[in-house]
C-alpha cells in the first residue's frame, strides 16, 4: 500500500514521517509563493512534493506561471489541480480551465474527486467537470469519507488510478465536526449510525477499519491528518506503513 499526507506550507518538514508523496495546500488567502517554497524545500529534503493548484485562489495567468516556473525549477515534477474556494478572485473559476493552459506540461498530474458530492456544486456539474478533466488526469484523490460502499462505486466507475482520502486517528465527535464544516453528509450519516454510544464517540477511530474494506479495491490512500500530525506518524509506524 502507498500512503500520502497533505500539510500546510507552515508545517515543520522535521516532524513529516518518512512518506515519499507529501501534498501541500494553498488555502484561500495563502500566497502561492509559500507553498512554492515549501514544495522546493521537500525536494531538497528528499520528498516528492504535490503543491495543490487552486483554480479560484489564483488571480492571474501571469501569476499561475510564476507559481509553476517556481515548482519546476526546483525540481517539482507533481500537481494536484482543484477548484478551491467558493469564490473566485481573478480569472480562474474551475479546474479545467488550469489544465486547458498547457502550462503543467510534463508534470503528473492529479485533480480532485469527490464520491460523496460537495455542497458548492451540483451532482450532475460535479460529473461533467469530470469529464473534462480526466483527459488530462494521472490519476484522483478523493475527499474524506467514511461510507466504504461509496467510495467502492466511485473507483468502480474511473479511468485511472483513485487515491482514497481517509484520516488520521482521529475521535468520532472530531471526524463528525470536519464533516460538518466540509459538508459531507453521507460520512455524518454513516458516522452518527455505526457508532452511537458515547464510549464509542470518545475513542480514536482507526483508519484501517476502512483501509481493510478498501485495499482490494486500491492501493493508495491519502491522509488528512487536520492538525493531527503526531498521531498520524505514530498510527503510521505502529502499523509499519513506513
Amino acid at each position: 500500500m502507498n500512503f500520502s499526507l497533505e500539510i500546510s506550507p507552515k508545517t515543520d518538514l522535521e516532524t513529516l514521517p518518512s512518506l515519499k508523496d507529501v501534498y501541500i495546500t494553498m488555502l484561500p488567502g495563502g500566497d502561492y509563493k509559500d507553498t512554492a517554497k515549501q514544495a522546493v524545500n521537500l525536494v531538497k529534503s528528499g520528498y516528492n512534493p504535490i503543491p495543490h493548484f487552486p483554480a479560484r485562489s489564483i488571480e492571474t495567468e501571469t501569476q499561475l506561471k510564476d507559481y509553476i516556473s517556481i515548482c519546476k525549477d526546483g525540481g517539482v515534477k507533481q500537481a494536484l489541480i482543484i477548484g478551491g474556494s467558493r469564490e473566485p478572485i481573478g480569472k480562474f473559476d474551475s479546474s479545467i480551465q488550469l489544465l486547458e493552459t498547457g502550462y503543467f506540461e510534463k508534470m503528473k498530474i492529479g485533480i480532485a474527486g469527490h464520491p460523496e458530492g460537495s455542497p458548492d456544486i451540483s451532482d450532475s456539474k460535479l460529473e461533467k467537470a469530470m469529464v473534462d478533466k480526466k483527459p488530462y488526469a494521472d490519476y484522483i484523490v478523493t475527499q474524506w469519507l467514511m461510507d466504504p460502499q461509496l467510495i467502492i462505486d466511485f473507483i468502480s466507475k474511473q479511468s485511472v488510478p483513485v487515491h482514497v482520502g481517509i484520516t488520521g486517528p482521529l475521535k468520532i465527535t472530531s471526524l463528525i465536526k470536519f464533516a460538518n464544516i466540509v459538508g459531507a453528509k453521507n460520512s455524518i450519516n454513516f458516522l452518527k449510525s455505526n457508532f452511537s454510544k458515547a464510549l464509542d464517540l470518545m475513542k480514536p477511530k482507526d483508519p484501517n477499519e476502512l483501509i481493510e474494506k478498501l485495499k482490494m479495491h486500491t492501493d493508495f490512500f491519502h491522509i488528512y491528518t487536520f492538525g493531527g500530525l503526531k498521531e498520524t506518524n505514530k498510527w503510521l509506524e505502529e502499523n509499519k506503513y513506513v
